[in-house]
């Protein structure tokens, strides 16, 4: 410790010349030189250390970027896909279900055929059969006279008479 306060003090008794010489004493000089060089590694230092912290920083702030990045991409992929899906999903149940309304309108239009052809028949013979009942009341009637008119319609009451009592 003497050494070091030495070391100072010999620093306030340096010529007035301003002489510059050597000091070869280790331990006076090292406390002074590390000082100094402490000094400029502090002053020029902090900037080169800040640097990379920042430069630290900033790599791994972008890590963490590029990284959301990729998820991000990945799940507008995923979107992407989804949303393909359920679009071809969307048009095949539009065409099944297109398909099973079009159907129901050909059941539909067969079914209306088929009863307008039916209506058409029932029409038909019921013409048919009020003409064959108009033909043979007319053949009837041109070929009976009043008696046998008679005897045929007391027959026919008679047949009647005798199937009710049978059913009764």
């Amino acid at each position: 410790m003497k050494n070091l306060t030495d070391s100072f003090l010999s620093l306030g008794q340096w010529s007035p010349a301003g002489s510059f010489g050597f000091n070869t004493d280790i331990l006076a000089t090292n406390p002074i030189n590390l000082s100094v060089v402490f000094g400029v590694l502090i002053f020029f230092g902090k900037g080169v250390c800040a640097s990379c912290l920042l430069r630290g920083t900033a790599i791994e702030q972008l890590e963490k970027a590029r990284a959301r990045l990729r998820k991000v991409e990945m799940e507008a992929e995923q979107f992407r896909v989804n949303g393909y899906s359920e679009i071809e999903q969307e048009r095949l149940n539009l065409i099944n279900s297109t398909s099973k309304t079009l159907e129901q309108f050909e059941n539909y239009k067969n079914e209306t055929i088929h009863f307008e052809q039916q209506r058409a028949i029932n029409e038909v013979r019921q013409r048919v059969f009020q003409q064959a009942l108009q033909g043979a009341l007319g053949a009837l009637n041109s070929c009976l006279n009043n008696e046998l008119h008679l005897r045929t319609i007391s027959a026919n009451i008679g047949m009647f008479g005798a199937m009710k009592e049978i059913t009764d």
